[in-house]
This record gives C-alpha cells, sequence and structure tokens, in this order.
C-alpha cells in the first residue's frame, strides 16, 4: 500500500524539514517489508479565500482532487480520535490487508479542516488535544509512520 501525505502549506527550508524528511527516509526504507510504500509529500499552499469557512472549502477540493483516484483519506484534525502507536500501526496493517492500494494523510491549512472533507474520511486522527504547528504536526507524523513500520516488522524501535 502507498502512503502519501498531503499537507497544506509549505514547510520552509531548516531544521523541522531535516527532521521530517529523515522519519521519512527512514519510513521508506522499513516499509516495504511490511507492504508499506512510501509515495512522497504532496504540498498544496494555502487558500487566500475571505472567510475561514471559504478557506476549508477550497483546501477541502484540493485534497479531494488529489485522492479522486479511489485512495482512502485519514485526516490529522484536532477534533479527531486519538489512538496510541500500536493501534495506529495495525490500524495500517489492516487497511493494507483488505487490499487498499492507496492512502493519502492529509494535514490541513491553519484553519483546519472542511466539515465535509472530515466526514468523506475513513478515519479523522488527533495527536491530542494540544495544539502544534503544522511543521510539528509534520514531523510527529513522520515518526508514527516510522513506528509504525517499526511496529509491524517486530523492530525494537517501538518499546511500549
Amino acid at each position: 500500500m502507498r502512503i502519501t501525505v498531503h499537507a497544506v502549506g509549505r514547510m520552509k527550508a531548516g531544521p523541522e524539514r531535516e527532521l521530517a524528511q529523515r522519519y521519512f527516509d527512514r519510513f521508506s526504507k522499513s516499509g516495504p517489508p511490511v507492504g508499506l510504500e512510501w509515495g512522497g509529500v504532496k504540498e498544496t499552499p494555502e487558500s487566500r479565500a475571505q472567510s475561514a469557512a471559504e478557506r476549508k472549502r477550497d483546501e477541502a477540493g484540493r485534497v479531494q482532487a488529489f485522492v479522486n483516484g479511489g485512495a482512502l483519506l485519514i485526516l490529522l484534525d484536532e477534533r479527531g480520535k486519538t489512538i496510541d502507536s500500536a493501534a495506529f500501526a495495525q490500524r495500517l496493517a489492516a487497511t493494507r490487508d483488505q487490499g487498499c492500494r492507496d492512502l493519502v494523510l492529509a494535514i490541513g491549512g491553519p484553519d483546519g479542516h472542511d466539515p465535509g472533507l472530515r466526514s468523506s474520511a475513513a478515519l479523522v486522527l488527533s495527536f491530542g488535544a494540544l495544539t502544534f504547528p503544522h511543521q510539528l504536526a509534520r514531523i510527529l507524523l513522520a515518526e508514527q509512520l516510522y513506528r509504525a513500520s517499526t511496529i509491524l516488522a517486530g523492530h525494537p524501535y517501538h518499546r511500549a
């Protein structure tokens, strides 16, 4: 199963980008033995619409256009479900085992995700009640993808 991250906004060069890339690189190497292929990061610009609702709708349209080929969609959203790393790994494995070919994990813009997009997602996931800058959310997602692949491979990186 190919996993791609769709992110609203661009991550500028710097230590945050380097750290996210380090974990995505690790995932790209550890994922294939457990059936998880790294599809990369697709960045789209933040909407410049006047209202937050219009911005969310505009950004949702870009996400929907990206997943239109039948990819399964998981959104990262502060109102989402919180699960632990082992459950996240098992969710990825179950999705893979059900024959899903493409999975998109979407990080929204500063205003969050459009309610319609949230209702169409297979899972709305939260990293907790705290609010994180988008750069940190991308790092956390990259690390969790790497961690999930190591959990599925039985590697000792995850010591819970």
